[in-house]
């Protein structure tokens, strides 16, 4: 299927004085918009059950918002997506600070991270690649990292390949925020979605939202989505976990089956089905969007209107030596795919 691709100029970071451009990836099932800067998805135009196309992706109508942006619509995350306790970890006896930008804890690579930077995009076949070099030592992190990220349209399928590399021994973690709405109505919530993930296990967290380092089975919890349930269920339980978070904000630990999760909005039929070699995924039910906040055509960012699946490695990795190591060395490559393959029921 002959993948359109398509790069325009779209405005300035006025961060950085910097041209932005959109990107577009179209083919005869789907229309994708990006944006190099942060790396971002901007739409996803998809059809429903009979055929009608919406734009089921929370995002901005300019490449100014995006500039001014608190909620990492869409973007890229790095270099050290999630979060890492007091921002600090050690490596090879060395201790390293990046700057705390969610209460105690460093978010997302911290406040200048990947998501502000405006990245080098050049079209490949079915896709853009859009790369960066980070330079040793941006927002505290050490070695200079060099990073691509592809997005590529197949059939029905948005596929994102990452790699990293790194002159010195670094962490890395990568992902990409974007929230979806099915319905492709944003001023509707998410709370009579569907969603399964193959996931029998989780990393519950504290009050700052840092895993304790427990791996935990989900059984009998509201953490429980092994089969499909509606996210509205017991989005408000009186479960810790749920309370600490005001609703989903956690790493389940991914059993390894071929698709990792599925949402599924009844009322239009969409679906889209998530596909990672990661090891881990963040399912946010949006409890922290932002009604102040404008979207698309004007439209609040209120809460619990989109939902992300954040494929990982887990949160606070660098802290728990029995997670799954996110530690990146000189002449290795961090290598990560995941696919968003939509369609109808």
């Amino acid at each position: 299927m002959l993948t359109e691709v398509s790069i325009e100029p779209w405005g300035t970071s006025l961060r950085y004085s910097k041209p932005v451009h959109r990107i577009t990836l179209r083919n005869s099932a789907l229309t994708v918009v990006l944006t190099d800067l942060g790396a971002r998805i901007v739409s996803v135009l998809a059809p429903d059950r009979d055929g009608n196309i919406a734009d089921i992706a929370l995002g901005y109508d300019t490449a100014e918002a995006y500039d001014r942006d608190p909620l990492f619509l869409g973007a890229v995350c790095g270099r050290f997506c999630n979060r890492i306790a007091g921002g600090s970890f050690e490596l090879d006896g060395e201790r390293f600070q990046i700057p705390q930008n969610n209460g105690p804890n460093a978010l997302h690579g911290g406040p200048e991270g990947f998501d502000k930077q405006v990245w080098n995009a050049k079209a490949i076949e079915g896709g853009v690649e859009l790369s960066l070099i980070s330079p040793d030592g941006d927002q505290g992190f050490p070695g200079q990292m060099e990073v691509r990220v592809t997005y590529r349209l197949s059939g029905s399928s948005l596929k994102l390949n990452y790699h990293a590399t790194s002159s010195e021994p670094t962490v890395v973690n990568l992902t990409n925020h974007v929230y979806f709405n099915l319905t492709g109505d944003m001023t509707r919530n998410i709370l009579g979605h569907e969603v399964q993930i193959h996931a029998s296990r989780c990393t519950p967290v504290d009050a700052t939202m840092i895993p304790t380092g427990e791996i935990a089975s989900v059984e009998g919890t509201p953490l429980d989505f092994r089969m499909p349930r509606l996210i509205g269920d017991r989005i408000d339980d009186g479960f810790e976990q749920i309370q600490l978070a005001r609703g989903y904000d956690h790493n389940f630990v991914l059993d390894g089956a071929p698709v990792a999760a599925i949402a599924y909005e009844p009322s239009t039929g969409r679906t889209v089905e998530v596909s990672t070699t990661q090891s881990g995924v963040q399912f946010y039910s949006g409890n922290y969007l932002d009604p102040a906040v404008l979207g698309k055509g004007g439209v609040p960012c209120a809460r619990r209107t989109g939902f992300c699946l954040e494929t990982q490695h887990f949160p606070d990795s660098p802290n728990h030596p029995h997670f799954p190591t996110t530690t990146l060395l000189p002449g290795d490559s961090f290598v990560s795919a995941t696919s968003f393959t939509f369609g109808t029921r």
